[in-house]
């Protein structure tokens, strides 16, 4: 019974930290309360999206497994935002839930170095402020190096369905209710948090002929840079999705119940995820709006069963059917699944260091909601990057810790144990500063390397990876290399191609910068282009559409590390800068940073407040100067 790391919780963070530990060689335990729920998609049937898709795709060139997953069981795959810029575009796929399920306990369950034991942990045994492994509810105890918490929403977890409760950590499964207390023992601020779910019903009874229906990609795109792209478009089929929208009969009805909504009667304390709030939470603050999309999403590939988005509520189970059936095709509903609200505590994330580690006891890891996140792809990033540091915590190695300018990862984990949350943390593209260098396709470029170096990404991906790295770089080699005036042949190319003429020289990396410039004009300008594969001659495209940006990010990125080294003058008053918050003053003026790099590290203050703040310090040197 002794490991070199526990891994409490099968959720998706769990799955990660646990493979990731186990695949680097260390003896790997995990504990969860149901083997069979190992994996289990507890909301939405889906995976990604805007920058959700991002941190996905991040996970898997990494060395994750979540991509993974869900090419096999994904049963739709499309691209958000496909006609905008790829800095923004996400990638999405509704996932069979019973199949993602089955796969991901498999996987456990076959890996070797890694052990999995149907138990609830109690307690944290704790020795001279280090954890040495934890206590079940059959009094075990299994001891360890580290130990990682991935505990979901199961800490002392209360589901609300109208004016019932119930301990749970989901519907009908067993609430953690002891282990919070070895939290509030070593010190660490625990807290409440609210999320929910929406009702799921039974397809045979839903009229699909009068919603919009929602289909994948023609092409669809895989999340993993390890699954084969062509024979994956051959061969996936897809399911379609249904767009339904609420009405005033909805909005009224809800309104009327106003007084059994656990929400606002006070029966729940914890605070909800504000960009995805319940239904009776929009009507609520959004009453001026006659409607309300519901996306109607098959939760299985043999369709049985369908999942409301954005339908999530706690009402009372009268009011849930009332509410489905004055939706327009589902008149006739039959509900198999209510809806619920379920509360749960989670520790303050800044409590833990960049490598996730708490700062008050030693060798104790946290992963996913319990640091203030939701959402399955958040979940897993810090999952895997906890298995990763507790591995190398053994090793006695330095940490691995992502930059913001990195992965959005990076953001994520920066945005947690420097600023902290008093709200379920959700990743968006707008968190991060340099998204045009963390594009989606590029991930593995990025970060593929490290997976390697830990033992997760294995010689052949790597060896295709450069290769896909050498060739963008040849491309752009090309692009880089021509330039064209405004003569006669060339004037009458670009109108072969139906672009705008040019009246001054320009650049082979300009005229390709057009939005009208597409990939199929690319092969036509370099015919040379051709012996890519289209994957490599897209990417190409978007490396030379976007290079002057990406170009000046680097620069600003490049600035801000030397800028940081600027010392703060003795006595400097922080009350003059103006753009500060004043809470962002009052830490200033705590903790008198000598420097812009130890400035940056106080928790809550942003990139942009260092950027004032600099702008100021170059201010008082100048008139310093002057005099």
């Amino acid at each position: 019974m002794n490991y070199d790391v526990i891994v409490v919780g099968g959720g998706h963070a769990g799955i990660e930290a646990a493979l990731a530990s186990a695949r680097m060689g260390k003896k790997t335990l995990m504990v969860s309360i149901l083997a069979e729920q190992v994996g289990a998609t507890s909301c939405n049937p889906a995976v990604g999206g805007l920058a959700k898709g991002h941190l996905v795709r991040e996970l898997d060139a990494l060395g994750g497994e979540m991509g993974l997953i869900t090419d096999e069981a994904g049963i739709q795959f499309r691209i958000l935002n496909a006609a905008k810029g790829p800095a923004v575009r996400g990638t999405r796929a509704q996932i069979d839930m019973d199949r993602y399920r089955i796969i991901a306990r498999n996987i456990i369950l076959t890996t070797p170095n890694l052990e999995l034991i149907q138990e609830m942990v109690d307690d944290l045994l704790v020795e001279e402020g280090a954890v040495v492994g934890v206590r079940t509810n059959l009094l075990n105890e299994y001891k360890a190096e580290r130990v990682i918490l991935t505990t979901g929403t199961f800490l002392k977890g209360v589901v609300h369905i109208g004016e019932t409760t119930q301990e749970s950590g989901r519907f009908g499964e067993f609430a953690a209710n002891k282990l919070s207390q070895s939290l509030l023992d070593a010190d660490l601020r625990v807290g409440r948090l609210k999320t929910g779910t929406c009702p799921r019903v039974d397809s045979s009874t839903i009229d699909f002929s009068v919603m919009e229906e929602q289909a994948g990609d023609e092409v669809p795109t895989p999340f993993s840079f390890r699954t084969d792209r062509v024979s994956f478009g051959e061969e996936k089929k897809q399911l379609p999705c249904y767009i339904a929208y609420t009405n005033e009969e909805t909005h009224t009805l809800i309104e009327g119940n106003f007084h059994r909504a656990p929400l606002f009667t006070g029966q729940i304390e914890g605070v909800g995820p504000r960009y995805c709030p319940s239904i009776e939470d929009k009507v609520n603050r959004f009453r001026d709006k006659e409607r309300h999309h519901l996306f109607v999403e098959p939760q299985t590939f043999e369709n049985t069963e369908c999942y409301i988005n954005g339908m999530s509520t706690s009402l009372p189970p009268d009011v849930q059917l009332e509410m489905v059936h004055s939706v327009r095709g589902m008149e006739n509903a039959k509900i198999v699944r209510y809806g619920y609200a379920i509360e749960y505590d989670y520790v303050d994330p800044t409590e833990l260091t960049h490598a996730l580690e708490t700062k008050k006891v030693k060798n104790l890891f946290l992963a996913g909601q319990i640091n203030g996140t939701t959402g399955y792809e958040e979940a897993a990033a810090q999952g895997l990057m906890a298995g990763i540091n507790a591995v190398l915590s053994i090793e006695g190695k330095e940490p691995f810790v992502l930059r913001r300018d990195e992965a959005y990862i990076g953001v994520l984990i920066d945005d947690l144990v420097t600023k902290g949350t008093k709200e379920p943390y959700r990743m968006f593209t707008s968190r991060a500063e340099y998204r045009l260098l963390l594009r989606e396709e590029s991930a593995d470029i990025r970060l593929s390397g490290y997976g390697h170096d830990f033992g997760l990404i294995a010689n052949e991906t790597y060896v295709q990876t450069e290769k896909k790295r050498e060739q963008i770089a040849e491309g752009m080699a090309i692009v880089n290399a021509h330039s064209y005036t405004p003569n006669k042949e060339f004037i009458a190319f670009l109108a072969s191609i139906d672009e705008d003429r040019i009246s001054d020289k320009i650049t082979a990396q300009q005229i390709i910068a057009r939005k009208s410039f597409t990939l199929d004009k690319l092969t036509q300008l370099f015919p040379e282009m051709e012996k890519f594969d289209a994957y490599i001659r897209e990417q190409i495209l978007i490396e030379a559409k976007y290079a002057r940006y990406v170009e000046k990010q680097i620069e600003d990125i490049e600035k801000m590390k030397q800028n940081l080294h600027v010392k703060i003058p003795v006595g400097f008053d922080f009350e003059t800068v103006k753009g500060l918050s004043k809470e962002i003053i009052e830490k200033f003026e705590k903790f008198n940073p000598p420097t812009l790099q130890a400035a940056s590290q106080i928790s809550g203050v942003t990139p942009a407040a260092i950027d004032i703040l600099h702008i100021y310090i170059k201010m008082g040197q100048k008139k310093k100067n002057r005099k």
